[in-house]
C-alpha cells in the first residue's frame, strides 16, 4: 500500500522506521510544525520530522490537518492508508476521508481502557500489572474507533512511564506494520470496541505531579514513576522546588511523619501516610540532577526538615 505516516515525537520514531523498511511504500510523512526547543528557544523540528529528512521522505507540516492547503498535498500523495502515532492533533473528517483505508492509530494501551493523551501514565498510576497497545480507525470521537490488533505487555514493578513507553513503542511497530499487512491483503477486519470497561486518560499537568506526602507509599511511588520523565515529580522544600526521581518503598519503616526528611550516610528517606520512601536521583531549583544522599550533604538539611 502507498502510505502517509503521522506522528511528533521520539516515541513515533520506532514505527517510522518499521514502516519504512517494509514493503509498503511510504511516500509522505505528515508531523506538527517546527517548535522552540533548548535554552535558546530556536525552532527546531519534530523528531519525526527529523527522522523522515534523514529517510529523503517528503515532510508535511501543517498547523491543524484541518488547513485546505495540507489536504490537498495529502490528497496528492494518494495514500491507500494513513498510519499514525502520537501526532498530536485532532484528524477532521475532511481528512479522514481522503485515504481510502482511512487513518490507523497505534494507541498504547489495551482499548477501551485509557482513551486519551497519557494511557501509559495512568495504567501505572492506577496500579495495573498489564498494559498494551492496539491499532484501531481513526473516528471523530476519541480513541472509540474499531481495533484491528493488539499487543500486551506486563507493567515491572520499577517502570516509569518512560521505560514502559520505550518498550511499547518498539513492540507496537511491529503491530502497526502486521496491521498495515492485514489491511492490504483484506484478511483483517476491524471490530468494534467493547461499551464497557471505557477509562480515559487526560493529559498530566505539573499539578498533578506535585507529590501527596499523606497518601501511601504505594501511592507516592505510582505518583513519581508515572510522572517520570514528563511532566516530572516534585515536592517543596522551604518554598523552592524539587523534582524527584523514582523511590524505593522502604517497608517496616514507619516512624516518619508525612514529608519528614531522615538523611543517613548513603541515603535519604521521607515519611508517606504509611511507609518511608528512599529516594533516587533530585534535582532542586536551578541545579543538576544528582543522587539524594549528595543533595542532602550539599543543602545541609537541619534535623526538622520537611517536604510540603
Amino acid at each position: 500500500m502507498r502510505v502517509v505516516f503521522a506522528g511528533t515525537p521520539e516515541v513515533a520514531v520506532p514505527a517510522l522506521d518499521a514502516i519504512a523498511a517494509s514493503p509498503h511504500e511510504l511516500v509522505g510523512v505528515v508531523t506538527r510544525p517546527d517548535a522552540p526547543a533548548g535554552r535558546g528557544r530556536k525552532l527546531t523540528p519534530s523528531p519525526v520530522a527529523q527522522r523522515a529528512e534523514e529517510l529523503g521522505i517528503p515532510v508535511l507540516k501543517p498547523v491543524h490537518p484541518r488547513d485546505p492547503d495540507f489536504q490537498e498535498a495529502l490528497k496528492a500523495l494518494e495514500p491507500d492508508c494513513c498510519p499514525v502515532v502520537a501526532y498530536g492533533a485532532l484528524i477532521p473528517r475532511s481528512a479522514l476521508d481522503i485515504p481510502r483505508h482511512g487513518w490507523v492509530n497505534l494507541h498504547f494501551s489495551i482499548l477501551p481502557a485509557w482513551r486519551g493523551a497519557a494511557p501509559v501514565q495512568h495504567s501505572i498510576w492506577a496500579g495495573d500489572e498489564f498494559t498494551g497497545a492496539t491499532t484501531f480507525r481513526i473516528v471523530e470521537a476519541l480513541d472509540a474507533g474499531p481495533t484491528f490488533g493488539v499487543m500486551t505487555e506486563r507493567i515491572r514493578p520499577t517502570d516509569t512511564a518512560g521505560d514502559l513507553l520505550a518498550r511499547l513503542a518498539e513492540g507496537g511497530s511491529s503491530l502497526l506494520v502486521a496491521t498495515l499487512d492485514g489491511i492490504a491483503d483484506g484478511a483483517l477486519e476491524a471490530r468494534e470496541q467493547p461499551a464497557e470497561g471505557v477509562s480515559l486518560a487526560p493529559k498530566i499537568s505539573v499539578d498533578d505531579a506535585r507529590v501527596d506526602w499523606t497518601e501511601p507509599a504505594v501511592a507516592v511511588d505510582r505518583r513519581i514513576r508515572a510522572c517520570t520523565p514528563g511532566p516530572g515529580a516534585w515536592t517543596t522544600l522551604d518554598d523552592e522546588r524539587v523534582k524527584l526521581g523514582a523511590v524505593t518503598i522502604e517497608e517496616g519503616v514507619g516512624d516518619l511523619a508525612p514529608g519528614a526528611i531522615r538523611v543517613g550516610k548513603n541515603h535519604v528517606l521521607v515519611g508517606t501516610g504509611t511507609d518511608a520512601v528512599r529516594l533516587g536521583e533530585v534535582k532542586a531549583f536551578g541545579k543538576k540532577q544528582m543522587g539524594a544522599a549528595d543533595w542532602a550533604r550539599g543543602v545541609r538539611l537541619p534535623e526538622t526538615a520537611t517536604f510540603e
